[in-house]
């Protein structure tokens, strides 16, 4: 899932690991690498649930070790750290590192004991003020739902019982019920978390939504040449007020930030709140294909899964590619690749009907968008659509 700025989140259970001697350690180093490959060119959030490492399931200090070894200033700090810190009640080996890759933003520790607390203050000298800043304890998994989208996540039933059971003990019994509120319809001038069809209705026909429009705009007369664009992440109260003025039908200018990252993140946040994908969801399963499909057809492929979208949705498409496929070949200063930008979009455009993207699923729906970026002219050229 992301979080409330947009970034990937990694989550580790410990409920889920296996006692030590049925656990192959090095098939557990190799997946944890191959996880982290996927995010840690980006800016990304880790989640930590405590609850369920026991001592059977402690990896020994030996492994911990090798495992720091094994993991270079690539992995340093990336490495799911607080496991370690609790493993034989030790702070991570890792917390003695001066510095740390500085895309990791957010460590969430839910369900925290005082222990670590405790460990965190001792060690807390060790480790640099910027670090310790990411670092937040969440006594409830409520309480991550002011960070990001809780509804994504995956959490395991056994820490979902004990949150209950640590809500109970607190306040003597079940929470309340909460009556929620029926949602409020959308504003005339609304352009986020509503359709593209509402969007097109309120706008006089436009078929390119207008902060899709003066994003890409803005990024193309100054944002081509910047290096990490769409890799970083901006202030979450600035991308909030911004969405605010578009909300309200108000005019953005992105001068005004002194940021170029804000139109980056704007333009990324807009795709991912849409009700369904820009790529819908009925051609979720047709794209999550493409790996099966011969290399030579794969361009021949996307031409024909994009040739069923909608009318409207495809226009979009076209145009948010057109523009990925000139930030690509300024690759050479902006250091974007076509599979770098297809990492950052890729869930962005498309993503299941009900829960996340699974791990696996991840290599062809970057595939796939890569292809639309790196064979733009091909794909994009027999279809043409009144109005666009």
């Amino acid at each position: 899932g992301d979080d409330n700025s947009g970034r990937k989140v990694i989550t580790f259970s410990c409920c889920r690991m296996p006692p030590s001697h049925q656990l192959n350690h090095t098939r557990l180093l190799e997946y944890l690498k191959y996880t982290l490959d996927q995010y840690v060119e980006n800016d990304y959030t880790v989640v930590y649930f405590h609850y369920g490492l026991k001592s059977l399931n402690k990896p020994s200090l030996k492994w911990l070790q090798t495992a720091y070894k094994e993991f270079d200033r690539k992995y340093v700090s990336k490495i799911l750290v607080l496991p370690s810190v609790i493993f034989k009640g030790l702070l991570t080996i890792s917390f003695s590192f001066p510095r740390y890759k500085k895309n990791l933003k957010a460590l969430y520790v839910v369900h925290p004991t005082n222990f670590i607390k405790i460990l965190w203050n001792i060690f807390k000298p060790l480790i640099s003020h910027k670090f310790g800043k990411k670092i937040t304890y969440l006594n409830y998994l409520s309480d991550l739902r002011e960070h990001l989208k809780y509804d994504q996540l995956n959490i395991p039933q056994e820490v979902i019982r004990h949150d209950e059971t640590l809500r109970r003990k607190q306040k003597g019994k079940l929470p309340p019920v909460v009556k929620v509120p029926p949602p409020r319809p959308p504003l005339p001038t609304q352009q986020f978390g509503v359709s593209l069809q509402y969007i097109m209705d309120k706008n006089k026909g436009e078929l390119i939504p207008p902060v899709m429009k003066e994003t890409v705009s803005y990024l193309k007369r100054k944002g081509l040449q910047v290096e990490g664009i769409f890799r970083r992440s901006a202030s979450v109260q600035t991308i909030k007020d911004v969405q605010k003025l578009y909300n309200q039908g108000k005019s953005v200018n992105f001068d005004d930030y002194h940021d170029i990252h804000i139109p980056a993140v704007i333009l990324k946040t807009f795709l991912r709140e849409l009700p369904q994908p820009l790529l819908t969801f009925e051609c979720y399963d047709h794209i999550i294909g493409i790996t099966s499909v011969e290399s030579s057809l794969r361009v021949t492929r996307c031409k024909q899964i994009i040739q069923e979208l909608p009318e409207h949705n495809y226009v979009v498409l076209k145009y948010l590619i057109c523009f990925l496929h000139m930030v690509s070949q300024e690759s050479i200063y902006n250091r974007m690749t076509a599979s770098s930008l297809a990492c950052v979009f890729g869930l962005n455009l498309i993503w299941p009907s009900k829960g996340t993207a699974s791990l696996s699923a991840l290599v062809p729906l970057n595939l796939f968008t890569e292809l639309l970026i790196d064979f733009y002219t091909n794909i994009f050229n027999s279809r043409t659509v009144p109005g666009e």
